[in-house]
């Protein structure tokens, strides 16, 4: 039989579809809660899913009240019924420790909403703030005063991607957060580390970054991606914090 009537069998890709938590509660005093937006994020991806692709074989998710209810929501919405399997490499950074080392008078929550408070645009205020604090934080100079330094964050959200790759699913959906999906995509494109986290600040919520598991390790397929709310009347529900 000529070559090109070979038949190449069928090849099985194997995917893991990164997916971040829908809106938290920014001035709430409990920002791990899904806002009502978030929740609707949520609820529109679970039903572009169930039309878009197959169905996954594992759901992790990260040990956040914000992942586990994105992940709910995502997953009775698209009708799938899975056990989750829960991974600290997939949580976030804790960022009231950050700040409070960063601004020491910010003694907690309710100090720092306060201050947002005084700010033209808070949002912008908290973006500033949080990157000089997280600046601080992978400068290496004050490991000691963190409960989780840098390069364990980083090891630790390597090797939730490690264990999923160690599983025999095909698909494999993750909830978590910006901050493991800077390190991973970071880590495969083999972008600069003091880097990582420009690849966290546009992260919009409920978006997708799918990552391809080879023989020779992961691939970045898409980064960022949040095609369910790409309609012209959905542009509210495009939110990045």
């Amino acid at each position: 039989m000529p070559p090109h009537h070979r038949s190449l069998g069928v090849v099985t890709v194997r995917q893991v579809l990164l997916i971040r938590h829908g809106q938290a509660s920014f001035r709430a005093a409990d920002y791990d809660r899904l806002s009502p937006l978030g929740e609707e994020q949520s609820q529109r991806l679970g039903t572009w899913l169930a039309a878009s692709g197959p169905a996954p074989d594992l759901v992790a998710v990260g040990p956040r009240q914000r992942h586990l209810r994105t992940a709910k929501l995502c997953l009775g919405t698209a009708g799938i019924d899975r056990p989750l399997l829960q991974l600290d490499g997939l949580d976030e950074v804790d960022h009231n420790e950050l700040l409070a080392r960063l601004r020491p008078d910010l003694t907690g929550p309710e100090a720092l909403r306060a201050e947002m408070k005084q700010a033209t645009d808070p949002y912008r205020a908290f973006q500033a703030l949080f990157e000089s604090a997280i600046a601080r934080w992978i400068s290496g100079t004050h490991d000691t005063e963190y409960t989780l330094t840098w390069p364990n964050f980083r090891d630790r959200a390597l090797h939730a991607l490690q264990t999923l790759a160690e599983h025999d699913a095909k698909t494999i959906w993750a909830f978590t957060s910006g901050g493991p999906i800077a390190v991973l995509t970071n880590a495969i494109i083999e972008a600069p580390i003091v880097q990582t986290f420009k690849l966290s600040w546009p992260l919009v919520n409920t978006s997708l970054t799918r990552l391809r598991l080879g023989k020779r390790g992961p691939s970045l397929v898409t980064y960022n991606t949040w095609p369910h709310l790409e309609r012209t009347e959905d542009q509210h529900l495009v939110t990045l914090r």
